[in-house]
């Protein structure tokens, strides 16, 4: 792949662009585009062309762009998303219509928690997450059983960088997370929004790291919490027990 003149690859423009969406621009201008990926207007105007023509991205009528149908399809070609949302999806409805809040599925992705998937119901407490999108790991309960599962090195290299905004919160982070590892699960009263209460358990591997996380989002201080935490760590035993196998051969 050929480089522009200020040094970045044409893929290195394409991926900025397409990263400049998210959950607050889902749509977006093409100067505000161009802006946002920090490329040149005019080249994003030319690759605008290539990439809504392969319906990577789209044009809506009053020229706001957005991202494409395609990259949705792409992303649901992913084997290991598609096994996990497969498994756990099951035991997500159980859980969903048992306590009658969101439920979701999330993973520890670039030190970032990704939702993968998302169940709510109406009258469900309100919910900053969104499928597709990321979530702080030190605020989320989420986050805290990802990291509390991860191997040595994904623990101690997340800590690296980003230890001082963690230690804030946590002053006695170590210590948190050894208590989620004794008792399976976290929860979180509050942190993100003031009116919720996060819990999530981890879907393990054969080496007890974390593979995911499931999780619930509760009108805080819910008479819920106990049974959706029951509920979670039977449920991600049984989404270990359906990927596990697959993971190992």
């Amino acid at each position: 792949m050929a480089n522009s003149r200020s040094g970045d690859s044409m893929l290195d423009r394409l991926v900025r662009i397409l990263d400049a969406f998210d959950a607050q621009n889902p749509t977006l201008t093409v100067n505000a585009l161009a802006r946002r990926a920090d490329v040149p207007r005019a080249t994003t105007y030319r690759l605008l062309e290539n990439l809504v023509a392969h319906g990577l991205l789209a044009r809506d009528t009053d020229g706001q762009v957005r991202l494409g149908l395609r990259l949705w399809e792409l992303a649901n070609r992913s084997a290991s998303t598609l096994s996990l949302r497969q498994a756990a999806l099951p035991f997500m409805e159980d859980i969903n219509q048992l306590v009658g809040q969101n439920t979701q599925l999330a993973v520890l992705h670039e030190d970032d928690v990704l939702v993968i998937e998302r169940l709510s119901r109406p009258g469900s407490v309100v919910n900053q997450a969104n499928v597709a999108g990321r979530m702080p790991v030190h605020l989320t309960s989420m986050g805290m059983a990802l990291l509390a599962y991860s191997p040595a090195s994904v623990l101690e290299g997340y800590l690296a960088r980003h230890g001082e905004a963690m230690l804030a919160r946590h002053p006695k982070l170590r210590h948190e997370l050894a208590e989620i590892r004794r008792s399976g699960y976290a929860t979180f009263d509050g942190f993100i929004d003031p009116e919720s209460t996060g819990a999530a358990a981890p879907i393990l591997d054969g080496r007890g790291h974390a593979l995911a996380v499931l999780a619930v989002v509760l009108p805080r201080g819910s008479d819920l919490l106990p049974a959706a935490v029951m509920a979670l760590q039977t449920a991600v035993r049984g989404i270990g027990r359906a990927l596990v196998p697959a993971t190992d051969t």
